[in-house]
């Protein structure tokens, strides 16, 4: 599976398969809605993503070190993407969506410093049938496709 071209500027909803941290409770938390906002970074050139996570998106969740489960998905009705940024800067991004993001100490300091952030706001938690899915070596931990059947197991 290619990293998503087809997407690029492609009218119509996308499905993502996003890995949240298992150690920082990230799927709990958005379960009992202590955390609303998922957050990506990038050290490099551009934005994380390159701005093809959309308002109205699936999400489906998939936790690190888990048994590639799907049990839930959710909807992104809320896309922030920052211009570059320097250290304090993104600090500052971090520390205004800070709440929603409830992020472990571990994950402020992942996050925290990188040249581009973004946050996904995610709503409507359901769970689904749940799958497994076809984990390919250099696989991303936010993997965007325009049918989440293509990566199922």
């Amino acid at each position: 599976m290619t990293k998503a071209e087809w997407y690029e500027g492609k009218e119509g909803r996308a499905e993502h398969l996003v890995y949240l941290n298992k150690e920082g409770k990230e799927l709990e938390k958005l379960l009992d809605g202590t955390k609303t906002l998922i957050i990506r970074g990038a050290a490099g050139k551009k934005s994380p993503l390159g701005g093809r996570a959309k308002v109205g998106d699936l999400t489906y969740f998939v936790e690190t070190g888990g048994d590639l489960t799907i049990n839930y998905r959710g909807v992104i009705t809320e896309v922030v993407e920052s211009p570059k940024m320097d250290k304090e800067e993104s600090i500052q991004f971090i520390e205004k969506y800070e709440d929603e993001l409830n992020l472990s100490k571990k994950q402020y300091e992942r996050w925290a410093g990188k040249k581009y952030l973004a946050v996904y706001k995610i709503e409507q938690i359901e769970t689904v049938e749940p799958f497994k899915f076809n984990r390919e070596k250099d696989m991303d931990d936010w993997i965007i496709t325009d049918d989440i059947n293509k990566i199922k197991a």
